[in-house]
């Protein structure tokens, strides 16, 4: 199929169209508009389920109901819509259903405003709504792969019988380029052998998040460990460059992981030894491969459009054996490349390594 230029938001929409998507329940927020808007426009057109509800609290809880029946659902939001689903979530993770929620992160706390941020990784990564759950979270750099991230996660999701969460920010949402849609996969006719579809000949299902004795939470409980523990070894995606001879490894997500390889090319060209670290999934975090290169690099930068969230996890990969610095811009303003690689340039200095980093007299007079 040939390309088009696609709007990020219309892109994933579409993309969830084609893989199969039965029912999507949502609410305007910006700058994820457009995703519902054309949503609203395909479902119909193909005889699926829209439906624009009063709220983000309404919305999960439809998306709760539709996924017990076993039909791939979905929502989307934007940060302070998300934060609103949060009970909802859990109430989804503590009834063992599948989903997909697209967050295109804005600038915050509170109302904040429309611009591109990436302030959500806390909520999204480290539970979504409470207790002890982790969703699966796939983080786009691009329109293209939001596309294939969306498709990724409605395969991830009924895989796992589990929450995932496609996390992309303003500037993916609003951004324009040239992508490929995949093909249209029809609705599936069949229905898992858990999902609420009547009982006639057979005995009835039953969903629900309800324990009341201890021991059966905790049994619960443990099997969800047991599956995260599945989904963290087989699903930590990332993409690396320059990390062959590199001594100084940026790491960035989303937006600012392309930013920063603008920068870390430029770095390159100028003769320093810099790679660039992407993660995919955010959770799980592609801690394996970072751990191993903790081993032949001399030290991390990480870049974010936040205070500094990932870093966390960057640091707990690393396990303190480099020193991990930090470049960040927040509020919705976006990190240039000549930013970053001004932060890449003075990390270099400090390792006294990377080849290029300094004038002769600089390194004479460190």
């Amino acid at each position: 199929m040939a390309k088009e230029m696609l709007k990020g938001n219309i892109a994933i929409a579409e993309a969830a169209v084609r893989a199969g998507v039965e029912a999507y329940f949502g609410y305007p927020i910006t700058p994820q508009t457009e995703l519902l808007e054309h949503m609203s426009k395909r479902m119909v057109e193909l005889k699926r389920v829209f439906l624009q509800a009063e709220s983000e609290v309404a919305a999960i809880n439809m998306v709760y109901g539709a996924a017990c029946t076993g039909v791939r659902v979905m929502t989307s939001s934007s940060s302070p819509g998300f934060s609103l689903m949060q009970e909802g979530l859990s109430y989804i993770a503590g009834s063992d259903l599948p989903c997909v929620v697209v967050d295109v992160m804005r600038g915050g706390p509170g109302l904040g405003n429309i611009l591109p941020s990436q302030g959500d990784y806390f909520q999204i990564t480290r539970s979504a709504g409470h207790g002890d759950y982790h969703p699966i979270v796939l983080a786009p750099s691009s329109v293209q792969e939001a596309i294939d991230l969306t498709t990724l996660a409605f395969d991830l999701a009924d895989q796992y019988r589990h929450i995932v969460i496609v996390a992309a920010d303003g500037l993916i949402g609003q951004m324009m380029e040239p992508a490929e849609l995949p093909p249209m996969q029809s609705v599936r006719t069949d229905r898992p052998d858990w999902a609420l579809t009547g009982a006639d000949g057979r005995q009835p299902n039953s969903i629900a998040s309800f324990y009341l004795k201890a021991e059966e939470e905790e049994a619960f409980n443990q099997k969800i460990q047991d599956r995260l523990h599945e989904i963290r070894d087989a699903e930590q995606r990332f993409i690396e460059y320059y990390t062959d001879d590199c001594e100084l490894l940026v790491v960035g997500y989303g937006s600012a992981g392309r930013i920063a390889l603008s920068a870390v090319q430029a770095a390159r060209d100028k003769g320093m030894k810099v790679g660039l670290f992407r993660p995919l999934t955010l959770w799980p975090f592609p801690e394996k491969r970072l751990s191993e290169l903790t081993d032949v690099v001399g030290a991390c930068l990480v870049v974010e459009m936040s205070a500094g969230q990932m870093i966390e996890d960057v640091r707990l990969a690393t396990g303190g054996q480099i020193p991990v610095g930090f470049y960040g811009r927040m509020g919705g303003v976006i990190p240039m490349p000549d930013e970053i690689l001004q932060a890449i340039t003075t990390h270099c200095r400090q390792l006294k390594h990377c080849e290029g980093a300094f004038t002769p007299l600089e390194r004479v007079n460190s």
